[in-house]
């Protein structure tokens, strides 16, 4: 099937009480993983790519990936833009295939957020492509983009609930406590924020920083209503091992299909055991 936005199941996950992973993709092997997983379990599936992996793999590579994969598994699959920070670079993606994306205009002032994210809202839902916005800083380093534990900001619920009913995003991302990378020591996830604002509004709520959160927290934000739980740095350290292993066992390979098939195989097995513990399993 064709690439969808996220609105072909982000709704039916808030109902239902599961969340839907978004898995990054950052080339060939990531893109096969998180499908085989999610054709393994029958579960929708994200693809985000951010503008670092879009700078690496190339916008046609990327499109073509995930179509690929779309077809192939008969799955409902979104492409979606991660932490885009432009509307320039939204409507790139939206004109080369993206079936969604997400502007993040946390960095600005609240007002200008709103202001910002409304425009590319307005632009996306004319094409039929979803939007994410962001609220709050998450810390943490993803790509290039490096937020200091001090200077990450929590979202206030009745900001969280205002930016929804300007900007009318079909999925919210609010800071709560996570961060984008692996976890020093256990992440302050404050519940009372997420429950508040998923009682308030429609769209779903995402949490960002998946990587490394215990199982239990998940649960438990789940059970709060998040709808979209994205999860990057697990995939890329297992992967990474998966190769350490395989090179430090022979330093004689060569052939990057010895190595990397290995790499696959240990992120389908992360993909599979967060697709279990978001409980999307047989969501298709």
């Amino acid at each position: 099937m064709p690439l969808v936005s996220m609105n072909e199941f982000l709704p039916q996950a808030k109902e239902g009480k599961y969340a839907v992973g978004q898995f990054n993709m950052n080339n060939l092997e990531f893109a096969q993983a998180i499908t085989e997983a999610a054709m393994e379990l029958n579960s929708p599936i994200i693809f985000g790519v951010s503008e670092g992996a879009l700078k690496y793999m190339g916008i046609e590579y990327t499109v073509a990936l995930a179509e690929a994969a779309a077809k192939q598994s008969g799955l409902p699959i979104a492409l979606h833009l991660d932490h885009g920070s432009s509307f320039e670079v939204a409507m790139k993606c939206i004109r080369a295939g993206f079936s969604s994306v997400m502007f993040d205009g946390s960095h600005h002032s609240f007002e200008d957020n709103i202001r910002l994210t409304k425009e590319v809202v307005r632009a996306a839902h004319a094409m039929g492509v979803s939007v994410e916005g962001e609220l709050g800083t998450i810390g943490g380093t993803e790509d290039d983009i490096s937020v200091d534990e001090k200077n990450a900001s929590l979202a206030k619920p009745e900001e969280a609930i205002r930016f929804y009913e300007e900007t009318k995003v079909d999925a919210l991302a609010i800071a709560v406590g996570t961060a984008h990378g692996m976890y020093a020591g256990e992440p302050n996830i404050h519940f009372d924020i997420i429950e508040e604002v998923v009682k308030a509004i429609p769209a779903s709520v995402v949490l960002h920083g998946g990587s490394g959160v215990p199982d239990e927290m998940i649960r438990k934000a789940v059970q709060a209503g998040v709808g979209k739980i994205n999860v990057n740095t697990e995939n890329q350290v297992a992967a990474t091992q998966a190769i350490r292993d395989v090179l430090n066992a022979d330093g004689k390979v060569y052939d990057p299909r010895k190595y990397l098939t290995p790499a696959r195989k240990a992120m389908v097995e992360v993909v599979k055991s967060k697709i279990q513990l978001f409980g999307s399993v047989g969501k298709a």
